[in-house]
């Protein structure tokens, strides 16, 4: 049970293919293929290089090798980068100072043996579902780049999907690893609030940021969780919880999952090409009973209040003096975020504590919960509305309506890629999100990987 990545570091390992071999032709492919998705902010050749090298002359000397070794990938460009400015989608951070060290998922990325080719596109501040960034670019969506890849960590999804990298880092507040996952087609995992390091990126919302990776197949997410895993003190809320690792799990074969479907609100808000995205995982996975989680549209309206809150309250000072430096798709959200009332963020967050204890009543019965992780497949860049439910919606914002109530209250969540194949837009996939007990990514991983080794979800090759 291998993927990509772990294909490419067993060849490191066995010295059958140099580091430096793989770096090039992960290059070769960024130089190529790039111009057509906008995935990348910056290639960072020089430290690559270096590190690749590193790796070549550890098997030289005949060290054993980490489980990652040689394998090139990037980062969303809120992660720090030793010697690069991080400037997490926004013109206004292009004249920071460069960041001192690297983030400390990339050290543990480094650790494991991962080489770091460049950072990613994403909505400026991580405040948007599509990646339309007005300062470097739309990211477009490499099964259709007339469509959007998804966001915020649209540059991170769309360089896995597109065979840039093989695996990816970004982050998730309201749905930002998993839309874009869904729309361009890749698996993604967003891990229990507080399970990953957040130390060294540039922050959106405290209480609800998460980072997470993307990769090409199950096997090769469970890996890279594996290398992010551990507790740090600079996170506060990373600073107690041990590593459990799950490959090794995962290599034992899926035990058996209770799985049910989440209907109600997240049936209620899906198109149907989401709704047979759910049906196809569930008769997969034998999934035959239907769940609610009726507080969802509240843990939704809760997840907007903080979202505005915190990311207002982040920027107020800077909106004041460089207005204009701001993204024109969320500067007035973030400022009428910094007017919301105290109260208002404090009956949020109680609301978000009630629909946890309800989500948990849940897992006392099922290990996994099925959900669709997008309403609609990719839409085109540029897009204001869509139709959902008889309703016009707005396009950008409604993108997260099924992510949003999941990552308020904290669940872990995999999401694996489907490919639906009805109407228009049947060349599109749309991902489930794979729903998990908290600390329980194992299970997630187990579900995505049932799915992949039954033909499912799969990413398919560009």
């Amino acid at each position: 049970m291998n993927g990509p990545a772990q294909d490419i570091a067993h060849l490191v390992r066995s010295g059958r293919r140099s580091a430096l071999a793989v770096l090039e032709a992960a290059l070769s492919r960024v130089r190529e293929r790039d111009a057509r998705y906008n995935c990348f902010t910056a290639v960072t050749e020089g430290r690559a290089r270096q590190e690749a090298a590193a790796i070549d002359a550890r098997r030289a000397r005949g060290e054993p090798l980490p489980p990652l070794a040689g394998v090139p990938y990037a980062v969303k460009n809120l992660f720090d980068i030793a010697d690069e400015v991080t400037l997490a989608g926004g013109k206004v951070n292009a004249s920071n100072p460069p960041a001192r060290r690297d983030a400390r998922l990339v050290e543990r990325m480094r650790e494991a043996g991962a080489v770091l080719v460049g950072a990613l596109n994403m909505d400026e501040h991580a405040y948007g579902f599509t990646t339309e960034n007005s300062h470097y670019g739309a990211c477009r969506n490499p099964h259709d780049p007339s469509r959007i890849a998804g966001g915020s960590s649209g540059g991170s999804a769309a360089a896995v999907a597109g065979g840039l990298v093989p695996l990816a880092l970004g982050s998730d507040t309201n749905g930002s690893i998993r839309v874009p996952a869904s729309l361009c087609g890749v698996f993604g995992l967003k891990p229990t609030y507080g399970r990953l390091s957040r130390a060294g990126s540039f922050p959106f919302v405290g209480s609800l940021d998460h980072l997470g990776p993307f990769a090409a197949s199950a096997a090769d997410l469970a890996a890279a969780y594996d290398a992010l895993q551990g507790p740090d003190p600079d996170d506060v809320a990373c600073a107690q919880r041990a590593a459990e690792p799950v490959l090794p799990a995962l290599d034992e074969g899926p035990r058996r999952l209770r799985v049910a479907v989440l209907g109600g609100y997240f049936s209620e808000w899906a198109g149907p090409q989401a709704r047979r995205a759910v049906e196809i995982a569930a008769s997969a996975l034998g999934a035959v009973a239907s769940v609610e989680l009726r507080g969802a549209a509240q843990a939704r309206a809760a997840a907007f209040v903080i979202t505005a809150a915190e990311g207002g309250a982040l920027h107020r000072r800077r909106l004041v003096t460089h207005y204009d430096y701001y993204e024109p798709l969320s500067r007035d959200r973030l400022v009428a975020g910094s007017l919301v009332p105290a109260a208002w963020t404090q009956h949020a967050q109680r609301i978000r504590h009630r629909v946890y204890r309800e989500a948990l009543a849940l897992f006392e019965d099922y290990d996994v919960l099925i959900a669709p992780a997008t309403p609609v497949p990719a839409t085109p860049i540029g897009a204001d509305w869509l139709e959902l439910a008889g309703k016009r919606m707005p396009a950008r914002a409604s993108m997260g309506i099924l992510t949003q109530p999941v990552s308020c209250i904290g669940l872990p969540v995999c999401t694996a890629p489907i490919w639906p194949g009805t109407g228009q837009d049947g060349h599109l996939p749309l991902g489930v999100q794979l729903i998990g007990a908290p600390w329980r990514e194992a299970d997630c991983l187990r579900a995505a990987l049932a799915l992949e080794q039954a033909g499912v979800a799969r990413t398919l090759p560009l």
